[in-house]
């Protein structure tokens, strides 16, 4: 086994290895229809990157390096494609110098115990929240993390998707004030976005 060391490498040597991860584990081109019901002739399946050890380290530091300045007192994002950046994120923070509390948000609030639509750590009013995702295509996903985040009177500053599939996602969350990030994008991949 090849040791890793999260400590020695930089983080344009981070997004290297990161992004051939991407091609080699969660790029297809394939026929498919995607979550938001578009039809698309390749597709992200990004929890073969995040559900990776290696993809998952390296993700959470990149991600940890694009919040560092912002003074973030929560991160999470929708269940299912969030889940696995969450918890790695919540992993790699505290030894590199971050706190901050993490959740995840259902599509559904619970309809027994405590009927919460964000599970962990109570988001309080004002504030200042990232939401993480796999990929965005439309955004729906993340509109509904956002959402949830807003109606707990959280403050969303930031969006950080693994991928980006430039197909409206970004304008739609942007068009709420609200910064979207991403550690890659559809033309990262070679591929040409309309």
């Amino acid at each position: 086994m090849q040791k890793f060391d999260v400590f020695e490498t930089s983080l344009q040597e981070d997004r290297e290895q990161l992004l051939n991860l991407v091609k080699e584990r969660a790029l297809e081109f394939r026929d498919v229809t995607l979550t938001s019901g578009k039809k698309s002739n390749y597709y992200f399946d990004g929890k073969q990157v995040t559900l990776y050890s290696k993809g998952a380290c390296l993700l959470s530091k990149i991600i940890l390096h694009k919040i560092k300045e912002d003074n973030v007192q929560a991160l999470g994002g929708l269940t299912i494609g969030a889940d696995p950046i969450v918890g790695a994120v919540a992993a790699m923070a505290y030894p590199l110098g971050f706190d901050f509390k993490t959740f995840i948000v259902r599509k559904e609030a619970k309809e027994h115990g405590k009927q919460r639509n964000i599970e962990g750590p109570l988001v309080n009013s004002g504030e200042r929240v990232v939401i993480v995702e796999d990929v965005i295509t439309t955004g729906g996903s993340v509109l509904k993390a956002v959402d949830a985040v807003h109606e707990a009177g959280g403050n969303v500053i930031k969006v950080v998707p693994l991928v980006d599939r430039r197909e409206g996602g970004t304008e739609n969350i942007e068009s709420l004030n609200i910064e979207v990030d991403p550690v890659f994008t559809a033309q990262d991949f070679g591929i040409r976005v309309e």
